[in-house]
């Protein structure tokens, strides 16, 4: 049985905040056999394929592992929510050339939440969307009955 909206994201924190939490511990572990930035990028995407594993079995119960697809299209969303975070980060050092560390975490942390939220629309409308369900009724009222059409 598939997970309703809510118990998908509840899921959804659950799954990738855990997954984050690893990652955090083991990006400063792998740094210590090599450079920071390549132990950072190898644990982004070994955590991104391992999310998408989670998101496809757990989170959305798709009822199967995800093939390439998922995988890219995951790894788009995540590239997306990346950037949504970095480019807020941006702003907030244009409009204040030195912010406190308070308000740059505020700003990360607010920027990462939307970028989550809709990293979740994405993953559950589009990746993970049951491919025969795409099409759903909408009722549009005109006068006294009810004109339906397949969106």
């Amino acid at each position: 049985m598939k997970p309703g909206p809510f118990a998908s994201f509840v899921r959804f924190v659950v799954c990738g905040g855990g997954v984050g939490v690893l990652s955090s511990f083991a990006v400063p572990l792998l740094a210590a056999l090599m450079p920071w930035a390549a132990a950072n990028a190898l644990i982004t995407v070994a955590s991104t394929v391992l999310c998408t594993e989670l998101h496809a079995l757990f989170t959305f119960g798709t009822g199967r592992r995800p093939g390439r697809r998922e995988h890219w299209q995951s790894a788009g969303s995540a590239t997306a929510a990346y950037a949504a975070t970095s480019a807020a980060i941006l702003v907030l050092h244009t409009v204040q050339p030195s912010p406190g560390m308070l308000t740059e975490q505020i700003v990360y942390l607010s920027a990462s939440g939307l970028a989550g939220i809709g990293r979740f629309l994405v993953l559950r409308l589009f990746v993970f969307a049951d491919r025969g369900t795409r099409t759903a009724a909408i009722t549009i009222p005109v006068g006294p009955s009810a004109f339906s059409a397949a969106a």
